[in-house]
């Protein structure tokens, strides 16, 4: 019976060991995010796996599939627990899924777990490094926060991934 199994690729190799997997048969899932990369004085957007050096495979390990993953070039090992690699719940898969946009990239955000009166800093725009307070989400999915600026308190709207909870 197939289930899903963690794999530990070897560094920066996630998207060869996806390719070598997948060309052996298995389907393959490794999940990525778009990232803000600041270098230079420019910003761009890179994908980056979710989980980096993981991957997942659907596999039957029952029928002898175990040394095809394992020796698969970019593959470091199975994620086990003792000697026996332990299955994902197929549901962790799902939730993953679930979560991606058109273009298939995970959104990450922490807005899901803020509360009124959080604090948070803004890190990217005209207001970078700014601190204020999480008021909520807008109808647009924006987030809306309260800064303190000049002498006053001030709504503002922002992208999501615009705005991190502050330490």
């Amino acid at each position: 019976m197939k289930s899903w199994y963690a794999v530990y690729t070897n560094t920066r190799m996630e998207s060869w060991a996806r390719s070598n997997l997948w060309e052996r048969g298995f389907e393959v899932y490794l999940p990525m995010y778009q990232k803000k990369r600041r270098h230079a004085r420019k910003v761009d957007i890179v994908a980056r796996p979710l989980f980096p050096r993981y991957l997942f495979v659907e596999a039957d390990l029952e029928a002898g599939q175990k040394p095809m993953i394992s020796s698969a070039p970019g593959v470091g090992y199975l994620v086990a627990f003792g000697r026996r690699p332990s299955p994902v719940v197929r549901r962790l898969i799902d939730e993953i899924r679930s979560r991606e946009n058109a273009s298939g990239y995970v959104q990450i955000s922490d807005v899901e777990h803020m509360r009124r009166g959080d604090k948070v800093r803004i890190e990217d725009g005209a207001l970078c490094d700014q601190v204020g307070l999480f008021d909520g989400v807008s109808d647009d999915r924006r987030v809306i926060i309260l800064l303190d600026l000049l002498g006053r308190q001030v709504r503002v709207k922002l992208p999501q991934d615009a705005v991190r909870r502050a330490g």
